[in-house]
């Protein structure tokens, strides 16, 4: 991993910067991707904002492959997500999905396309993986991983951004702010927050039976201290179940001397 002088972090105090000039004062040549350097990054950032919804989409799964490719972040994921987060209110954005009469949308809307990218980007930064670096790798884990740490100073401002959809319309766009904004929310800046989101998590569970998120949402209130019982349901309960069996087997192979164990180096 090398020092880059391509972007400053942190917002200006007035909040998030215009999208543009993000995407002008950033030298994006500088910044390390998956694929090398984020050189096509503005290009490809551009296209978010297209008139086109199926070039919306695969710009989407574009920037967010550059920045977040198998659970690695990567330098430009910060700049990257600030960006993101200042076009959610974009009009191309935010009229997206809205169909035509009674007519459902023939795409997925590009807003929950852009918040599935942070909140997969913020969950790989959050603290359990904090947690799980520092016992692969020594309490010097987050000091050595620039980018994470980066992207994590970021959340408070992240957030502002994510927090006005979780009461939008949409209930695949309210479901995915969700999930981003519990992943944001682990912020100590943010816990005046907790008692909103608590609110959201027990209405998606209430009301979103099939909804991806339900674990994620009973993850957080059991990890904030709130009731689950009469919240699982029989899908919940064996997906729990199966997940518990993978971590232990996972710890397992951790805690092995023999060639199961850990002995690479950290992803940066």
């Amino acid at each position: 991993m090398t020092a880059s002088h391509g972007w400053t972090p942190g917002p200006r105090p007035d909040g998030l910067p215009h999208h543009q000039e993000l995407l002008d004062s950033t030298d994006w040549t500088s910044l390390g991707t998956a694929y090398d350097t984020g050189t096509l990054l503005p290009e490809v950032l551009t296209r978010l904002l297209d008139v086109d919804p199926d070039v919306r989409e695969a710009a989407t799964d574009a920037v967010f492959r550059a920045v977040n490719d198998q659970n690695t972040v990567y330098e430009a994921a910060a700049p990257v997500a600030l960006y993101v987060a200042a076009v959610l209110d974009h009009p191309v954005v935010t009229t997206d999905g809205d169909g035509h009469g009674d007519s459902p949308p023939p795409h997925r809307p590009t807003l929950v396309g852009l918040l599935e990218g942070l909140g997969n980007l913020a969950y790989d930064a959050d603290d359990e993986r904090v947690t799980l670096g520092e016992r692969q790798f020594g309490k010097g884990f987050l000091d050595d991983y620039h980018e994470m740490r980066a992207l994590r100073d970021l959340r408070p401002v992240l957030f502002s951004a994510v927090r006005p959809l979780l009461a939008h319309e949409n209930a695949d766009v309210r479901d995915t702010a969700l999930a981003a904004a519990m992943s944001l929310s682990e912020h100590p800046a943010l816990g005046t927050h907790r008692g909103e989101l608590i609110e959201h998590a027990r209405r998606l569970l209430a009301t979103s039976p099939g909804s991806r998120y339900r674990d994620l949402s009973l993850d957080a209130l059991k990890a904030w201290g709130q009731d689950i019982s009469g919240l699982e349901n029989a899908s919940d309960v064996t997906a729990r179940e199966l997940r518990d069996s993978r971590l232990a087997e996972i710890g397992s192979l951790w805690s092995s001397d023999g060639t199961g164990g850990c002995a690479e180096d950290p992803p940066f």
